[in-house]
């Protein structure tokens, strides 16, 4: 819902949602707000009000007529500003579940908004094509909240990233967190800002060209400040429990209804251009997954390009055919990282044999595992297959806050790989691909600042959530002494936290400096000379190279065609000694590193550590002057 503002191209917009408080008149001197509140598990709800804007009185407890399946009604002569919570038939009170915001926390009251107070200024924006995406995870607490993160934006554009991704936003409890354990998915985290300034990152992103996503948790709810289960036990299945607790009840219309709203309104009232669904394996409900899809395309108004990315521990190549645009490939990631780190535990068990082979696989099908058994699912089978999706249903990363987090010491990439060309290879063969490139905050400088589990819990779920990270990682052979488990670093303590937060002070010189000039040359030719021709653009193949005797090295080539019929060919050597390379240049080469490789294959050598990328068949005009932001041979900066 959108109405003009006095403003040029300004537009006021609100998501109409059929529970909450909703503002129900047009009158800023006699607003009115309609209470609904879905209770199946309490015969009685009131709305009580705990402050109203004019700072008079709270009038008294409003008495909430029931209309039929759990639902509870109410209006009253109050508008934006008001404070309230709801009490349940216990007399608990407890915040709007639908809450657009809570000031004081999860455990103070719910606030009315009015979505229309704010004048989007870019009202025109209708978004990007998938294709053209690159994206920049990021968490929006350690850099500053909102306006820390919309100072950053300008740099980003210029960087080269065309979509930022904010880690969630979802209420949850402390000021400091992740933010996948939520409990009020309609209200943005407070402790980063006001809802305005949430709006007014994604209508700046917007003016500088860059769509903005949010990654949005619907598999489970945090331990602490959900009540739902007191008034409301229907939302969740007693029968089938997680590792967070009872499973939510997808099978219910009104559990299917307040996610898929929940979508619509990150979409429509704060504009965002896209979705993260975290964990879709574990929401266990594959035909909601397809009715949201289903909605979302169906009521986001006409002409915006929107995005909706799974996370998916299966594989499920079915889903990505028409309902979602693409899925994190952590099947790349893992490949990746063996092969630049060694590393053999946990789940790179599934990928410590042939590295090499599946990331061939990666990048000529997509997933590596698509239905064989794997060894960290108990030999069960995994994945399906997915060679005939287009490269760009693959988002493909090095780092992102699971990686580097969910590690006991939060450690970056750069300080667990085994030199930095090798690392700068790999990079480079991310970045150029036709799939999706996610960055990770600060990986653009080659940061080795680690991004640490952080929490603010307190009391005994701080003990538990500290003791139980530590256990966790007691099957790995570094942590097998509990003295080295005690120095896991506690989530709840704040420096933690202040580890995790890059310096907004850094100076941008030496080696920061050459690192950021080896991310802007290949996100130029990627931009330049493959964005455009990503549509439609399909793998040709990968080859694994093999010594003399047949032994795989960790080298390969891969081909793709692209949408105009032209050839990109990417050669990768992540090795220590050159290869022989049969496939000498035959077009124009695009990227290099390190300096001067292509001298060398002219001889018939891939060098150690090396990628280089080049484009066979029509070249655009703009392109065969060897611009320096084009065709990067990482001269002196």
């Amino acid at each position: 819902m959108s109405a003009t503002s006095t403003r040029p191209h300004a537009h006021h917009y609100m998501h109409c949602m059929p529970f909450g408080a909703q503002l129900t008149g047009a009158s800023r001197a006699q607003p009115r707000t309609r209470f609904r509140f879905w209770a199946p598990s309490s015969r009685t709800a009131q709305v009580v009000f705990e402050r109203m804007p004019d700072g008079a009185a709270p009038p008294a407890p409003l008495d909430m007529t029931p209309t039929g399946n759990g639902w509870f009604e109410a209006e009253a002569p109050c508008g934006p500003g008001t404070r309230y919570r709801y009490r349940i038939e216990s007399g608990q009170a407890v915040p709007d579940p639908a809450s657009r915001f809570q000031p004081e926390g999860v455990h103070g009251p719910s606030e009315v908004l009015d979505p229309r107070a704010y004048a989007w200024q870019h009202a025109q924006w209708l978004g990007r094509p998938w294709e053209e995406t690159v994206l920049y995870e990021l968490h929006v607490g350690t850099l500053g909240g909102y306006r820390g993160v919309t100072e950053r934006l300008p740099a980003l554009a210029e960087l080269g990233v065309t979509a930022v991704e904010l880690m969630p936003l979802n209420d949850y409890v402390g000021e400091r967190g992740w933010g996948y354990d939520g409990v009020l998915p309609y209200a943005p985290h407070a402790a980063y800002g006001s809802p305005d300034e949430l709006k007014t990152l994604v209508d700046t992103a917007h003016g500088l060209g860059l769509q903005v996503f949010i990654d949005v948790v619907y598999n489970h709810f945090g331990p602490d400040g959900n009540w739902l289960g007191q008034y409301a036990k229907p939302f969740f299945r007693a029968d089938v429990k997680t590792p967070w607790g009872e499973a939510l009840d997808f099978d219910r219309f009104e559990v299917r209804d307040f996610f898929c709203d929940n979508a619509l309104y990150w979409l429509t009232e704060y504009r965002f251009d896209g979705l993260r669904i975290d964990a879709a394996h574990a929401i266990g409900n594959v035909p909601w997954l397809r009715e949201l899809a289903d909605q979302v395309h169906a009521r986001v108004e006409s002409g915006r390009q929107v995005h909706l990315v799974l996370e998916n521990e299966h594989n499920a190549a079915n889903l990505l055919e028409c309902h979602f645009d693409a899925q994190w490939n952590d099947d790349a990631h893992h490949t990746l990282h063996v092969l630049l780190t060694g590393e053999n535990e946990g789940y790179y068990r599934a990928f410590s044999q042939h590295p090499i082979r599946q990331l061939a696989r990666v990048l000529a099908e997509g997933f590596a595992y698509q239905g064989e058994p794997s060894p960290v699912h108990e030999g069960q089978p995994r994945g399906e297959p997915s060679a005939h999706l287009p490269p760009t249903a693959f988002v493909v990363f090095l780092q992102n806050h699971d990686q580097i987090g969910n590690r006991a010491f939060g450690e970056r990439l750069r300080a667990l790989a085994r030199n930095d060309d090798a690392l700068r290879a790999a990079t480079a063969l991310y970045l150029l691909t036709p799939q999706i490139p996610l960055l990770f905050m600060d990986e653009e400088y080659g940061s080795t600042q680690p991004f640490q589990y952080f929490t603010a819990y307190t009391g005994t779920l701080a003990d538990a959530v500290r003791e139980g990270r530590r256990r966790e990682f007691a099957t790995f052979g570094a942590f097998a002494d509990p003295a080295r488990r005690e120095q896991i670093p506690d989530p709840n303590d704040r420096q933690t936290f202040v580890n995790a937060s890059p310096a907004l002070d850094t100076r941008l010189d030496g080696e920061r400096l050459e690192w950021l000039h080896f991310y802007k040359s290949a996100l130029a030719v990627r931009a330049r000379l493959l964005m455009p021709r990503l549509r439609h653009a399909r793998a040709l193949g990968a080859t694994v190279l093999a010594d003399d005797a047949g032994n795989d090295l960790a080298a390969l080539v891969a081909r793709w065609r692209l949408a105009d019929g032209a050839v990109l060919t990417i050669a990768l050597n992540l090795g220590h000694e050159g290869v022989p390379l049969d496939h000498e240049p035959d077009g124009m080469v695009v990227f290099e590193t390190p300096p001067r490789a292509r001298d060398r294959i002219a001889n018939g050598v891939l060098p150690a550590c090396a990628t280089l990328a080049w484009l066979t068949g029509d070249v655009p005009e703009y392109a065969s002057h060897h611009d320096a932001r084009i065709v990067h041979r990482e001269e002196p900066v």
